[in-house]
């Protein structure tokens, strides 16, 4: 009788693969967690209990076939994982390594929930498609059929690029609109290499170029192109844009030098490693060297901008939040690697204004949890008499992101919004009140994950590919 592969969280423990010392990872931008190599991946994925309703799979926004290419993995046959992972997943060596796994597939698995540690679901999904490029297995897409209908996607994030490759595999024609010089939104730009290194988009960004999509860089809508006439040269349009405006800081002192956004921090040292000259590093606007460093917010972009900063050699780092570690939006597994690499953390403190022109310091309230808010979180209350001044010589906002006004910006006043300014979108589909124009990801949901993109960007392309055959059809008969 066959030995049994999987079901072994019993006897085999959970385990990470290697994470480079603190000491040394501080000091570059290379990601920080090894590769598990074959025995080790197929080990962990044999832990797997295969269970009759799989919570990974059914708390992961794509429903990814997690149990099934574990399996796979566990029984050496890889290619076969790799080609289940890809199936529901446009961009699984992405999501293996920048989803929050703790909070989604990993924070759901049943052997977790039984005290067992849950089966390191990213790191083997990461090993799976790596792995798969290794060998050649993920090749240009060659529809079977090519087709004369083409469609605009504004916006080469992970949302617009995911719609792109469910487009072309269906024979659509496929131009990508985008403001920067590189394709991949926030994962070129946004998302440091020590997360995500860079070549790993960019052989994303090769393979969809290879299987036909026409990227336009350095396009920016409603500057160098109009939305009208994408409109008019595309038989459906995708608006992708994410959210790039940054929320605000009130207070006295808050316009002065030194205090500045964090997409254009992550942006700048980003362009940095890629090799760019970055004029704004170089005049030391955008470089934490030597400096004292002060990010506000809890969310993941703040982790990214502490740990950027400690990596450019700052003075010293500290992130303040106003509520406690319990309730911040980050991943808990990004502060402990922030802390690690010696980030101080100041929870319940906020921000009531600024000293010096440059800044010199954040005058911060001590705070205080009360009753839960509209969302059941417990609001933060002031606590009187409790303020300081936390020295500063750079102060990064990291309070999140809210859409652009489109509408006025694309001369487009009939694109209807919601209160918060993102585009008024079907969830399902994508579609708006517009004829033929689609709407994905932030957006359309505000500031998320690039999971929920890329999901949104494979769901709008389907219904993009039944109306254009639909129409079709009409057009035949």
């Amino acid at each position: 009788m066959a030995k049994q592969p999987m079901l072994k969280f019993v006897t085999v423990d959970r385990d990470m693969p290697e994470k480079r010392d603190a000491d040394v990872r501080n000091h570059d931008f290379n990601e920080i967690y090894a590769e598990f190599a074959e025995a080790k991946a197929a080990e962990q994925a044999s832990r797997c209990s295969q269970c009759g309703v799989p919570y990974c799979q059914s708390h992961c926004p794509l429903h990814n076939n997690i149990p099934d290419w574990l399996r796979m993995t566990a029984t050496g046959r890889l290619k076969e994982a790799y080609e289940i992972s890809q199936s529901t997943n446009t961009f699984p060596e992405i999501c293996g390594r920048i989803c929050p796994q703790d909070r989604l597939c990993e924070g759901n698995c049943v052997i977790e929930q039984s005290g067992h540690g849950t089966v390191t679901i990213g790191s083997v999904e990461k090993y799976i498609t790596d792995t798969a490029w290794e060998n050649g297995w993920v090749t240009p897409i060659t529809p079977a059929q090519e087709r004369t209908e083409s469609v605009g996607i504004i916006g080469a994030g992970p949302g617009g690029l995911a719609a792109a490759d469910r487009l072309r595999r269906a024979g659509i024609q496929v131009t990508v609109y985008d403001r920067y010089d590189r394709a991949g939104g926030l994962l070129t730009y946004g998302i440091p290499g020590f997360k995500l290194e860079k070549d790993i988009v960019m052989r994303r960004n090769k393979q969809l170029e290879d299987s036909g999509v026409v990227f336009k860089m350095n396009c920016q809508v409603g500057v160098n192109i109009s939305f009208a006439d994408i409109r008019a040269a595309h038989d459906a349009v995708v608006i992708a844009t994410g959210v790039y405006k940054t929320r605000d800081l009130q207070g006295p002192g808050s316009s002065a030098d030194g205090i500045v956004n964090a997409i254009d921090y992550l942006t700048a040292s980003n362009k940095l490693s890629f090799g760019d000259a970055v004029p704004e590093i170089e005049s030391g606007e955008l470089d934490a060297q030597g400096k004292k460093v002060v990010v506000i917010g809890g969310g993941d972009t703040a982790m990214d901008c502490v740990r950027t900063a400690i990596r450019q050699g700052a003075e010293s780092v500290k992130c303040l939040y106003r509520r406690d570690r319990a309730n911040m939006p980050g991943s808990q597994r990004e502060t402990q690697n922030a802390e690690e690499e010696g980030v101080v953390f100041e929870w319940l403190a906020a921000p009531k204004g600024f000293a010096g022109e440059p800044v010199s310091g954040v005058m911060v309230q001590r705070m205080r949890l009360g009753q839960p808010d509209a969302s059941g979180r417990q609001s933060p209350e002031v606590i009187e008499g409790a303020d300081y001044v936390e020295p500063a010589d750079l102060v990064i906002k990291a309070l999140g992101f809210e859409p652009e006004d489109l509408p006025t910006l694309w001369d487009q006043p009939e694109l209807a919004v919601t209160r918060w300014g993102t585009v008024k979108a079907q969830f399902t589909t994508g579609a708006t009140d517009m004829d033929g124009v689609y709407a994905v990801g932030d957006i359309v949901r505000g500031a998320s994950l690039v999971v929920w993109a890329i999901k949104d960007g494979r769901d709008c392309a389907d219904a993009i590919i039944d109306r254009l055959n639909a129409s079709a059809a009409v057009a035949a008969e």
